[in-house]
């Protein structure tokens, strides 16, 4: 009998639109490979995406944004015990937010400087660091409200308008290097480190226009750094990946500048369009989008059948 996965994209982020089509990616390449597959489209109704999800073997969750990356359809497939692709609710709660994973994996990479604001009446009060800076969401995808601010005008004016929509924000130094990604997919049960991703952007950095515009961003691949750095990040990254919890698939972004890797976030729900950056990084080492899809279900089943194994040893 075939495995029934249902793939879930949509949501109700502003990242709606990216899982739609990631999730139709993967809808067509589970097709190809073999699966009975269906689209689930989430509009905010969790009864509704419960009852829709019972008859499915998997979840294959493509939701990006809140309730997609921040343990929230995690914890309420977790709940109801229905299996589901990639980190747990713990995970995925932690790296959503990037004050939390920040203070979780300082020791073991460089962070560019950093505060964290919840109101106004604190930016008078706290450090900033030297300008220019990136201000930016605390829990956000897609570097949604993200901006480089060179004056104290700037800085003001973004640091509001970040705390009126999200309640919280971070102001970062501003790394001048090469903007680099690296993806980590579980192969047979190994998490391996794929090809570095160096991106350049033709904008001022790799913004949400940037990440889903043909033509705005040049991959280069594998991202022109000495080797002893690619080593150097490959296994930097899987150690944040391994400490974290994460699984199945994730991404590693930072900035490589005068021979420092610094860690700006972990992606545990990576972008599955034709414009995303896994893919591509996977596509690098000879592996079809098909491959990706395939290792990722893989993984996901066999930690199905471990927790179905486990069930069964224990006592009544």
């Amino acid at each position: 009998m075939k495995v029934r996965i249902a793939v879930v994209c949509g949501g109700t982020s502003r990242e709606r639109e990216v899982s739609l089509r990631s999730g139709k990616n993967v809808y067509d390449a589970l097709i190809k490979v073999g699966y009975e597959v269906a689209m689930v489209v989430y509009n905010g109704d969790p009864t509704r995406l419960l009852k829709e999800l019972e008859s499915f073997d998997l979840a294959f969750i493509l939701l990006h944004g809140t309730f997609g990356e921040d343990g929230g359809i995690q914890f309420l497939l977790e709940s109801f015990d229905i299996p589901y692709t990639c980190s747990d609710p713990y995970t995925s709660a932690v790296c959503f937010d990037k004050l939390i994973t920040y203070r979780l994996v300082k020791d073991l990479v460089d962070i560019p400087e950093y505060t964290h604001l919840e109101s106004m009446d604190q930016l008078d009060k706290v450090k900033i660091p030297e300008f220019p800076v990136v201000v930016k969401p605390r829990r956000e995808g897609s570097s949604i409200g993200v901006k480089i601010c060179r004056t104290p005008a700037d800085l003001r004016d973004h640091v509001e308008s970040v705390l009126d929509t999200y309640g919280s924000a971070i102001i970062q130094k501003y790394i001048e290097g090469q903007e680099i990604t690296v993806s980590i997919l579980e192969i047979d049960g190994v998490p391996t480190v794929l090809p570095i991703l160096e991106l350049r952007p033709r904008r001022e950095f790799y913004d949400y226009i940037a990440k889903y515009t043909p033509g705005m961003t040049e991959f280069v691949l594998p991202a022109e750094i000495p080797d002893d750095a690619t080593r150097m990040v490959k296994e930097t990254a899987l150690r944040i990946y391994r400490y974290l919890g994460c699984r199945d698939m994730a991404r590693v972004d930072g900035i490589y500048s005068d021979g420092i890797f610094y860690f700006l976030e972990v992606n545990t729900i990576p972008g599955m369009t034709e414009l995303s950056d896994l893919p591509a990084s996977a596509k690098a080492m000879g592996m079809s989008f098909e491959d990706v899809v395939s290792c990722v279900v893989r993984s996901a089943l066999r930690r199905k059948e471990v927790r179905k194994w486990k069930s069964s040893m224990e006592l009544p």
